[in-house]
């Protein structure tokens, strides 16, 4: 079977169809293989990952622009080898278990969150969980109405019956986070019972010999096969009959794209519903996330500290984040306002130099200058905009084009305590794109003080995760988490996406995760009454040891043994 060709890949229409001709045959070894093979295949693909980290994190730092040597490399370690190895330690438990004839929260111990929701635990789940993440925790929250024997008897997925396959999943691999296509993978084959052929971003196409190396079990077995090429080569393995479903990790065009074709004839396809695609589809897109800022006493190491937290969530990899936060959004009655945007503005401008070099971003940078005169640019040589909203034109069109690169504005609402909260949530839920994740910084005190209406505020904002003095990375990083869009977006109005991955214990149809962290790093949270053991966290773009800590974090999911954990400790402590 063939598609029609769209132009520019004629020549390789053979080559592609051989492809998948061969995740055909790969289709009925995955059926045959139990979950206890599985996990044994997942195990050598963890040897793999592990043999191969080095090179990953050199690769990745070289294609984007870090010096030898720089500290955020760490950020490589941590979203590449890192969050691949957690997740495959985690799915091998989970196929172990459903090896066993148990589920996989058969043994947890689940609770409830508010409107009588079931909840689930996620973080912490382990010793080392507990040791190495002192201070946070997350949990995932499901749909109302689902009781707790429903979703321990639903957990596994596909996974229930390995036996039961379902075709051929394409997966279009996204350009800026170089774990996401493998970890994309790894949920088609085992949460989906799908064989996946891959199709590498171009942006990351330097990694293709990583991948191939790391999924090698995999790719042996028959049923994951890597495919490198542009748009054209996607768009032929999407429209192939031979293809049962297509995932996609990046942007709503590109999805738009891929869902109802291009150009006039595309958006007319989806402004009547009529999707070009003819099969399933699910998708991670990203969004404009908020930061909510809960006004409240702070001292000035307070001040300081979260305004570095904020920077981070705008600047970490550049910007080219899908769950980079865009808008912060502020209470015009807090006294300690501009003293805060004093220190954001400084943490914006001080944190380390660093190209912006994701394709675009130059040019998205300029056009939001464009369109607000009045920002200010900050750090060397004007790489990073700060924009203060003024009237709702403004507001309006940073809250709906997300820039995926270093632009950071300031929305200001009146009112404080849960007067300004519940407007900041409405304000979020309403005005800014996307429901991927939200974030929210708010001292213990005000917390404590906010009670109920702090719980409710929480349950009424609509993102598939929320960090509370956290940031929504956490979730992404937790490989037992779901990551993915608040759910109810359809192909026609996609939004954030459609559907979960991570995800590891397969957990069936949640409704979001809650992260929640310190709001002080250690030892000040002891003094505040936190119980929480955690320094400045790694993933700061200011933590000076980032790049040793994410090697040592790396080196630990390799092979879990307590003497490598002072080594941890040792490096986080001088970030």
């Amino acid at each position: 079977m063939t598609a029609a060709a769209p132009a520019g890949n004629t020549r390789r229409m053979p080559e592609l169809d051989a492809v998948l001709s061969e995740l055909a045959e790969g289709e009925l070894r995955w059926a045959a293989t139990s979950s206890a093979e599985r996990a044994a295949l997942l195990a050598r693909v963890h040897a793999a990952v592990s043999a191969e980290a080095e090179n990953w994190v050199r690769t990745a730092s070289r294609i984007k622009l870090l010096p030898d040597g720089s500290p955020l490399a760490g950020e490589e370690w941590l979203s590449g080898p890192y969050a691949l190895l957690t997740s495959l330690e985690a799915l091998v438990r989970t196929l172990r278990t459903l090896a066993s004839g148990r589920g996989p929260l058969d043994a947890a111990k689940l609770g409830r969150a508010p409107g009588g929701r079931v909840s689930v635990p996620v973080l912490p789940l382990g010793a080392y969980d507990r040791l190495l993440l002192n201070g946070f925790s997350a949990e995932v929250w499901m749909r109302p109405g689902v009781d707790a024997d429903t979703v321990r008897r639903h957990a596994g997925l596909g996974a229930r019956r390995p036996e039961h396959t379902t075709g051929i999943g394409l997966v279009l691999g996204a350009g800026n986070v170089t774990s996401i296509a493998p970890l994309d993978v790894l949920y088609e084959l085992i949460a989906h019972n799908r064989v996946v052929v891959l199709k590498l971003n171009p942006v990351l196409g330097d990694l293709e010999p990583v991948y191939r190396r790391v999924l090698a079990p995999l790719i042996e077995h028959g049923v994951v096969r890597i495919v490198p090429g542009g748009g054209d080569v996607g768009e032929y393995l999407a429209r192939h009959p031979g293809v049962a479903h297509v995932h996609i990790t990046g942007s709503l065009a590109t999805h738009d794209i891929v869902a109802f074709g291009p150009g006039e004839k595309g958006r007319a396809r989806k402004a009547a519903g009529t999707p070009l695609l003819d099969k399933p589809m699910t998708s991670e897109l990203g969004g404009v996330s908020p930061v909510i800022v809960v006004p409240g006493v702070w001292s000035a190491a307070d001040l300081r500290y979260q305004a570095e937290h904020i920077a981070t969530q705008r600047l970490h990899n550049s910007g080219h984040n899908c769950i980079a936060s865009q808008v912060v959004v502020v209470s015009g009655d807090w006294p300690q306002r501009e003293a805060f945007l004093g220190l954001l503005r400084e943490a914006l401008r001080t944190a380390p130099a660093r190209p912006a070099w994701y394709p675009g971003s130059a040019e998205r940078l300029a056009d939001a200058a464009r369109h607000h005169p009045g920002a200010e640019w900050q750090g060397a040589e004007g790489s990073r905009l700060l924009v203060e909203l003024g009237d709702g034109q403004e507001a309006a069109e940073l809250g709906t084009t997300e820039y995926f690169a270093p632009v950071l504005g300031v929305l200001t609402l009146p009112g404080a305590g849960a007067e300004f909260l519940n407007r900041a949530v409405e304000t979020a839920n309403r005005d800014l794109a996307g429901t991927l994740g939200a974030n929210i910084v708010v001292d213990p005190a005000t917390m404590k003080r906010l009670g109920r209406a702090f719980d409710d505020a929480v349950t009424a904002l609509r993102y598939g995760t929320i960090a509370v003095n956290a940031w929504t990375a956490v979730g992404f990083l937790t490989a037992t988490a779901p990551w993915g869009a608040f759910p109810g977006h359809t192909v026609t109005d996609a939004q954030s996406g459609i559907g979960v991955v991570h995800n590891a214990l397969l957990i069936d149809a949640p409704e979001r995760t809650v992260v929640r962290g310190p709001f002080r790093p250690f030892p000040r949270s002891i003094a505040g009454g936190e119980l929480a053991l955690f320094p400045k966290p790694p993933w700061f773009v200011t933590a000076r040891s980032a790049a040793a800590t994410g090697r040592r974090l790396t080196r630990l999911a390799q092979r879990r043994s307590w003497a490598r954990v002072p080594a941890v400790f040792a490096s986080a402590f001088r970030a």
